[in-house]
């Protein structure tokens, strides 16, 4: 240990875990349905001819370059290469509009834009002219441009034999580029989805992502041994804790599923030993599984619910650190091993030691569920701006209702209004080329998170919501939304809401239905509908809705109740501004988007 921490910069830490490991895999990609394997020693080379090419076509030390593509070998060789030639990466979402690239790659001064393929590339080709520091546009996919001619375009496969041709003319410049790069220097910036005006590019040293990573697995350790996923974007800093973070820091595999709509599937096949996803995920495996089950035969249905009643009623009180009667520690064997190990290998979690929850608040219901079943999830917290991570739950200290204790070396206080303040060696060095929002972040080395929150006696950080979300109503009761909604999100029919109320008589909600789940309910009750928005119309969705809701009424106090809802007859997307990339609903588009549908709840008489 005390040898890794004197690495301090990325390029340091990527040749001590190639020189350690050469022949381990590092990372395995999936390409028409067959698994590849990439040893250390072959990351290494492609990293190598990455950098050397970059440095060839003029890449120096501090400059910026953008990456755009889904999560892929590729990202990484091209990010770790940046950062060896001595320069930054900038991430850019693949959903992104033509515009919202342009201002992330203008703002940044990015020099090079690497992309995946034309689709990607068309995006810089419709900006490049108000772009002038762009002078290069790198495609690892050549599908479609074969005869495509252009002054600034260049393969990724060219751009490899440029670094080699470099290596072969000057076989030390590699080790010496990588010792640009300084602890404190940038290596990654990470412009954070606006849900106010534009974004904001989070500038990431070095030296905080290392930190972050050597604190983080002292909470939860991975070994070269252990297996991950890649799927959530990498270029959002939750995907790079373990892609890039732990990666150079433990060296365990990263599997790259194939692509989005396959992650379950690859699950099955991987059957990783850590599972990392947003809450979204977690919450669409719970109702795949109460769905499956309601379509069992009536053996597997008993059998399956006789299992869950002793799940919850053995985790009820293993989780409060009581001691639980051997009776039922025996039945919960029993149920784990006729029920729960058979589910846990369909779903690929057999080899799962812990599950993680972050990026947005989760339903504590559905961590009890999968608590119950054998599958420990532990919600963690942190931001961009804290490189990813200031709390974290491990496996056995852990407290449901809280994201856990703050990782070794971190300091946090909660101010006079609630805010949630923190400091580590990981926090961002501010905003690039925006002084204004650093300093009403970062006071005196603390970070202003923007969240509300408490610590209880035993060191756990419990958090209310947003600071500027808390729902004061018209009585001048306090609401906290961000529980209702998750709440309301633990039916299997409710896929997001948004939770009104704010200076009002009374609370209301947006809805956005399960639409898988919604139209199976809707075939097997025979209700009639054509188009995803006309079934939102239906009476007996409607019906089944409100049930749902009074399920959640009932459980909370009589001025958290929601009167009224509405049902968005649209799903919610990316590209419409209307949800963050990491699935996050952006409450503010939201608002403006359905004011009338809103109104239309308050005026309806009270």
């Amino acid at each position: 240990m005390a040898q890794s921490l004197e690495v301090k910069t990325l390029p340091k830490a990527f040749l001590n875990m190639v020189q350690k490991q050469p022949d381990l895999i590092a990372m395995r990609r999936k390409d028409y349905g067959i698994w590849h394997d990439i040893p250390w020693k072959e990351y290494y080379e492609n990293v190598k001819h990455v950098a050397l090419g970059l440095h060839a076509l003029g890449v120096k030390y501090k400059d910026h370059v953008a990456i755009i593509g889904e999560n892929r070998p590729e990202w990484l060789y091209s990010a770790l290469g940046i950062v060896c030639a001595g320069g930054a990466w900038v991430g850019v979402y693949t959903t992104n509009p033509v515009a919202e690239c342009e201002y992330v790659v203008g703002h940044s001064d990015a020099v090079v834009y690497i992309c995946e393929d034309e689709e990607q590339l068309d995006k810089a080709l419709a900006f490049r002219s108000k772009t002038p520091m762009l002078r290069k546009l790198i495609v690892w996919e050549m599908e479609g441009l074969k005869h495509f001619e252009d002054p600034m375009l260049m393969s990724f496969d060219q751009l490899l034999a440029l670094g080699k041709e470099e290596d072969r003319k000057n076989p030390d410049l590699f080790r010496q580029l990588t010792e640009l790069a300084q602890p404190d220097d940038i290596a990654g910036i990470i412009y954070t989805s606006g849900t106010t005006g534009p974004p904001k590019g989070a500038l990431l040293a070095h030296e905080g992502y290392l930190w972050v990573a050597h604190s983080a697995n002292q909470v939860t350790p991975l070994t070269c041994e252990d297996e991950t996923i890649s799927f959530l974007p990498l270029n959002h800093v939750y995907e790079q804790i373990f892609d890039i973070m732990y990666h150079l820091t433990v060296g365990q595999i990263v599997n790259f599923t194939e692509n989005t709509d396959t992650v379950m599937a690859d699950m099955m096949e991987i059957s990783p030993t850590m599972f990392h996803a947003v809450p979204r995920i977690w919450e669409k495996y719970y109702s795949g599984i109460v769905l499956k089950m309601a379509d069992a035969t009536w053996l597997k249905r008993s059998l399956y619910d006789i299992a869950v009643r002793i799940g919850t009623r053995y985790n009820n009180i293993a989780l409060t650190g009581k001691k639980v009667p051997l009776d039922l520690s025996i039945l919960y064997h029993i149920a784990y091993f006729v029920v729960f190990r058979k589910l846990k290998e369909r779903l690929g979690f057999d080899r799962v030691r812990v599950g993680v929850s972050g990026a947005a608040p989760i339903s504590h219901e559905i961590l009890k569920f999968f608590q119950s079943i054998g599958i420990p999830i532990r919600e963690g917290y942190g931001m961009t701006e804290t490189t990813g991570i200031t709390h974290m739950s491990s496996e056995v200290d852990f407290k449901v209702g809280t994201v856990g204790k703050a990782i070794p070396g971190t300091q946090v206080k909660i101010a006079d209004d609630g805010e949630i303040l923190v400091k580590h060696p990981g926090i961002f060095k501010g905003y690039y080329k925006d002084e204004d929002n650093t300093k009403e972040a970062l006071v005196d080395g603390w970070m202003h998170t923007g969240d509300v929150g408490m610590i209880d006696e035993g060191g756990y950080l419990k958090l209310t919501d947003r600071k500027k979300d808390l729902i004061i109503t018209a009585g001048g009761k306090n609401v906290a939304p961000q529980y209702l909604e998750n709440l309301l999100k633990f039916s299997p029919y409710i896929n997001d809401s948004v939770v009104i109320g704010d200076r009002r008589k009374y609370l209301t909600a947006l809805i956005v239905i399960d639409e898988e789940n919604v139209t199976k309910f809707a075939q097997d009750n025979k209700v009639q509908f054509t188009t995803f928005a006309s079934m939102t119309r239906a009476p007996e969705v409607i019906a089944l809705i409100q049930e749902e809701i009074n399920k959640v009424n009932n459980q909370v106090s009589r001025v958290e109740n929601i009167r009224k809802f509405k049902i968005i007859d649209k799903k919610l997307y990316t590209e419409d501004g209307e949800v963050t990339p990491t699935m996050k609903v952006k409450r503010k588009s939201i608002n403006a988007q359905f004011k009338d549908l809103i109104e239309s709840m308050y005026r309806e008489g009270d």
